[in-house]
């Protein structure tokens, strides 16, 4: 009998990453593959990207709501309920033998604390790092506790993870799936990029994604209001934003940015890319700016700078071709200054991406059809600073 692995997945970002993954499952004859899709990809304010899931072969098995129409802390918290409540049925009906997440966001909570009172193993990946300015972080070492199986990208990250009292031998160091999907996807050539987006890159272009930082209360107005005010004064520049995800006061910056496209026919905002278009526009741009993982994990297999603004991703690994800068307007002029200068191209050219080499998606499908699935679920702590 195949052994049923299902994926959840719930939000644009998280699906490309996922992408690779899920094909090699659906691949093993072994396997069988499970899909729920929740969250932002039932939403049409975001895009109904679930499409996107449909699209490219895949057959959703269930979708969870989850979203209210509130951003604050409140609705999120509301969401998480709703969630749990979904996935419950779900995971009744769909019965898998095993659950596979990435990340993070509080769509993913839910889910793996349903699946545990259901006593369903959990494999996670991208576990064991560190992202101080948000709820993530909390919600990241949380989901460790709650899976039986990890996938990591780096050996700080695996280091963490055993930390936390995770048996060593449940600790897969496996690289980033980001790398992957940059390795395997063919991209677009610049001529179909620009006929999908309807632009034409500039003398210069940058990709511009800024997310709420959600530890910090009524910042993102303000730290989105210095980030525009630094592009306002570039000359001969292609701006191609990605709108931010449904976060806790994500919305005033979804309204922030279509005004300020509105007022800048050099600017163009998208809710969602997909991951083609934006591992494309990667290739083509100098560079990207804001604070997003992207920037952190995939950009620097591109050998692009990333202007990393605040403290969003405070804590990850990061490569030689990340500029840091306060949330602060002169600051960020200084960053976009930098990442133009020649010192800065020199730079570039001996960049690396620390994390891997890619190919994830084999090394966890070994792992995920050959696992003993007895005894998974009763984990015993392991404690490092016993001998």
């Amino acid at each position: 009998m195949r052994r049923k692995v299902c994926v959840v997945t719930g939000t644009r970002a998280e699906y490309g990453l996922l992408h690779w993954l899920m094909r090699a499952i659906k691949a093993e004859p072994s396997l069988q593959l499970q899909i729920i899709a929740t969250g932002m990809h039932l939403s049409p304010e975001f895009g109904l990207t679930f499409r996107e899931i449909e699209q490219d072969g895949f057959e959703i098995d269930r979708k969870v709501e989850m979203l209210t129409s509130s951003d604050s802390s409140v609705g999120i918290a509301k969401s998480m309920g709703l969630g749990m409540i979904g996935f419950a049925d779900a995971l009744s009906e769909l019965r898998p033998d095993l659950m596979v997440v990435l990340g993070d966001r509080y769509e993913i909570f839910s889910a793996v604390a349903a699946a545990m009172v259901a006593r369903i193993p959990v494999a996670h990946l991208h576990g064991g790092e560190a992202t101080e300015g948000l709820v993530d972080e909390a919600i990241r070492h949380s989901i460790t506790k709650m899976s039986h199986l990890h996938f990591v990208a780096a050996q700080e990250y695996r280091d963490r993870v055993i930390q936390l009292g995770e048996q060593p031998d449940s600790v897969h160091l496996v690289g980033g799936l980001g790398v992957e999907n940059i390795r395997r996807l063919e991209l677009m050539s610049r001529d179909e990029l620009e006929s999908s987006l309807g632009l034409r890159f500039g003398q210069r272009n940058l990709l511009v994604t800024f997310h709420p930082v959600t530890l910090e209360e009524s910042t993102a107005e303000a730290q989105m209001t210095a980030l525009l005010q630094a592009l306002e004064t570039l000359d001969d520049t292609r701006l191609i934003f990605t709108l931010p995800n449904a976060d806790s006061g994500g919305r005033v910056l979804i309204e922030m940015i279509n005004d300020y496209v509105e007022h800048h026919p050099e600017a163009y905002a998208f809710t969602s890319l997909g991951y083609r278009r934006y591992l494309s526009c990667l290739a083509y741009v100098d560079g990207v700016v804001g604070n997003s993982s992207s920037g952190l994990t995939e950009v620097p297999s591109f050998r692009k700078a990333t202007i990393n603004i605040g403290d969003r991703q405070r804590g990850r690994l990061q490569s030689a071709s990340v500029i840091n800068c306060v949330p602060v307007r002169i600051e960020i002029e200084q960053a976009i200054r930098r990442l133009y200068s020649d010192e800065f191209a020199q730079v570039l050219k001996g960049a690396v991406n620390p994390y891997g080499d890619g190919w994830v998606s084999d090394k966890v499908v070994e792992v995920l059809k050959s696992v003993p699935l007895d005894g998974l679920l009763k984990k015993k702590f392991f404690d490092v600073c016993v001998p």
